[in-house]
């Protein structure tokens, strides 16, 4: 669930993409001989992007990347500081399925478990802390760097964090917000909302290509917000991470007013849940997909917080158990130490995890009671990046990099939403380092706008590529393609 952005494929593809190689040639080297590459990300509304590349890493050249992302939120960023702890948590204190669970909550639920918001709570206490001693961010989260916020945007961050462990469920009751937001959506369609849902549903979400969404859960999710319930429990608790500020008119003056202003009609499962590298996973029985967006979405995360860990690509195991040998294994966990690596989120298996420190066994124990992660008292709190660092930059600062010589010729990959195409202007060829890559989002998700305003956004978004130096590589086609892949020329536009 994003606030303010669509959703779109979840991996960037900054590290071997179709239309990259050429900016993976021009990286520069620092003395140890390693490429860095610079990736400026605009407006990506969620974790989607940064968490799935970090995870790929593995799999090309060792490289140094350092990601700067720009919002037009701050919700947003503690979100991203949100997803990245998750993700990054010890194995000794989270285990695998556990992450997931609670990641895919606090992503697409608008009610959460109690559990879950105990740990929003504990995360919110130590975020306040980040934010208001760097340095202690420094050492505990050394892959993070928030020093490029502004004090201001710091001191605002923290009353957001205040607001997230506020135990209190009535100050932010999201549940009528929803209600509310449908009704001013639908207006006289709100009787007849069912029909509403199924006609998005099939005639647009289907259409684009999504057809995998199952029509149960996308009805639950259009009307109460509720997209993952992947365990047995009571979502009764608002999820106050997707709660966000914004401006009203109230009698000619504008005030300022906290409530849920994100999406409602194109759902969470377009960022993890429409494709999967399983392909069994895509597989249909008489016209009818098998597995759910739900099911896909689960497996995806599983693999990205795998892979994170382990350096390797997960995979589902080979054979297919019967119900009374995964009784068995999950009985013999605690001492069975040749357990398979990689775990199936269907049969609740328990892996081994191998890191670089060496092997670290999952934690078996899903009890609902210790679900709130903590930190360790190690050297550091979570998993070490150490070729990775993620730079916080001010709000909407993009027109303004081009006067900082630090960011003069910087950025090898550069990637906008489509909610922020406006701040893509000719300046940006200042900051692109030689033969970089733009990637623009496209609105093919965005369902309620009509094909000739596809088109037209293509049209608008080539355009001011054109003016900032970037030629389109290949054919972009509105209806079909995510995203739109732009080269920085050396000479003359033809």
């Amino acid at each position: 669930m994003v606030l303010g952005a669509t959703h779109a494929k979840q991996d960037l593809g900054v590290l071997g993409g179709e239309g990259l190689t050429a900016s993976m040639e021009a990286l520069s080297s620092k003395e140890d001989s390693v490429p860095e590459l610079n990736v400026l990300m605009v407006g990506a509304g969620d974790s989607r992007h940064l968490l799935t590349t970090i995870s790929r890493t593995h799999r090309w050249p060792r490289r140094k990347i350092n990601f700067y992302i720009v919002e037009n939120n701050l919700e947003l960023i503690g979100r991203h500081l949100l997803f990245l702890t998750i993700a990054l948590e010890p194995p000794e204190q989270m285990g695998l399925q556990e992450k997931c669970e609670l990641l895919l909550e606090l992503f697409g639920n608008s009610l959460i478990r109690n559990q879950t918001a105990t740990y929003l709570q504990e995360k919110a206490n130590l975020f306040i802390h980040y934010i208001t001693d760097l340095d202690f961010l420094h050492k505990k989260l050394p892959m993070t760097d928030m020093s490029g916020l502004k004090f201001k945007e710091r001191d605002q961050l923290e009353a957001i964090f205040k607001f997230w462990r506020n135990p209190d469920q009535k100050i932010f009751q999201i549940n009528r917000m929803w209600d509310m937001r449908n009704r001013q959506y639908l207006g006289n369609r709100y009787d007849s909302k069912i029909g509403v849902y199924d006609w998005d549903l099939h005639m647009k979400l289907y259409e684009r290509g999504a057809r995998v969404i199952n029509n149960r859960q996308y009805y639950q999710w259009r009307d109460k917000g509720l997209a993952f319930e992947v365990r047995e429990g009571l979502y009764d608790v608002p999820n106050k991470s997707l709660a966000s500020g914004l401006l009203m008119n109230y009698k000619g003056e504008k005030v300022p007013a906290r409530g849920y202003w994100g999406d409602i009609v194109t759902s969470p499962y377009i960022a993890f849940g429409i494709e999967t590298e399983e392909q069994s996973f895509l597989k249909t029985a008489n016209g009818v997909h098998v597995k759910t967006a739900q099911d896909i979405s689960q497996y995806n995360i599983t693999a990205l917080l795998h892979e994170l860990v382990a350096k390797e690509k997960y995979a589902l195991p080979t054979e297919k158990a019967t119900l009374s040998e995964i009784t068995e294994e999950e009985g013999e966990t605690e001492n069975d130490s040749s357990n398979i690596k990689n775990e199936s989120t269907h049969t609740h298996q328990h892996p081994e995890i191998v890191t670089e420190e060496g092997t670290v066994k999952q934690s078996n124990d899903l009890d609902d009671t210790d679900s709130s992660g903590g930190h360790c008292a190690a050297e550091y709190d979570y998993l070490p990046l150490p070729d990775v660092k993620i730079h916080f930059l001010p709000m909407n600062c993009v027109t303004e990099l081009h006067k900082k010589n630090n960011y003069c010729e910087r950025f090898n990959v550069i990637y906008f939403s489509c909610s922020m195409l406006h701040h893509l202007k000719p300046e940006l060829r200042q900051i692109a380092a030689p033969r970089a890559t733009l990637i623009v989002e496209l609105t093919k998700f965005m369902l309620d706008l009509r094909k000739e305003l596809m088109t037209k956004f293509v049209s608008r978004a080539m355009e001011m590529a054109k003016e900032a130096g970037f030629m389109p590589f290949g054919n972009i086609d509105d209806e079909k393609d995510l995203f739109a892949r732009f080269e920085l020329k050396d000479g003359p536009y033809l």
